[in-house]
């Protein structure tokens, strides 16, 4: 009996601590507690690509070798620290930076240029300073414009959803610079009250009102 009693307690034990740890493993939430919350927001900014400076923004890893026509030949892998700028011109005020990675997606012979983008935009300005948006897509460079998709987000973006149309505005396709402006529309739950227009410091307008429908 005392063998079996000194098998079972601590038996007895590891199944009720077991039970305790995987019952606070996770619970069900109402979407209701958020729903209140979620507003759209519309942010239009400037994405440079800096390929010929001191300290680029932009870094090619290990070129495939291989001969091809392509200034981006397939496999290219590109890591990125691009600034996100509130006008066209690179001086203009920084309030954010893309960082990530694009890869060269097609073997399509010449300039048929297809890439693979996955970046995080952080912002560092303004009511979403510290705040980021996840973006994973297709981005086919020769389009007028482009959409990526926003998969997700941090701090004011947590939850989001929804799509970059991308337009360049100015390319060097010798040197491989670039400039592109991003309009984003983001469904998001904010943890903060704010009224229908946020403001950045310097002006800029981010309108959360739902505006789909007038896209």
């Amino acid at each position: 009996m005392a063998n079996f009693i000194t098998f079972f307690i601590p038996l007895a034990l590891t199944l009720l601590f077991s039970s305790l740890v995987t019952a606070s493993y996770h619970q069900s939430i109402s979407p209701s507690l958020l729903r209140s919350r979620e507003k759209l927001t519309h942010l239009r900014f400037y994405f440079h690509e800096i390929f010929t400076s001191d300290k680029p923004s932009n870094l090619v890893i290990d070129p495939p070798k291989v001969v091809a026509d392509s200034p981006l030949p397939f496999g290219s892998q590109v890591v990125i620290e691009d600034p996100l700028t509130i006008g066209p011109d690179v001086e203009s005020k920084q309030i954010g930076k893309a960082q990530g990675f694009y890869l060269s997606a097609t073997q399509r012979p010449g300039l048929e240029l297809e890439i693979v983008m996955g970046m995080a935009l952080t912002f560092l300005e303004g009511e979403f300073n510290g705040s980021s948006l996840s973006v994973l897509g297709r981005n086919k460079i020769f389009n007028e414009v482009r959409e990526l998709p926003i998969i997700g987000g941090t701090g004011e973006f947590r939850f989001a959803r929804g799509y970059i149309l991308a337009r360049s505005v100015k390319v060097d396709y010798h040197k491989g610079d670039a400039t592109v402006e991003y309009n984003a529309y983001v469904y998001h739950y904010s943890s903060t009250s704010s009224s229908s227009h946020e403001i950045f410091n310097d002006g800029v307008q981010f309108m959360t009102d739902p505006i789909l429908s007038k896209i």
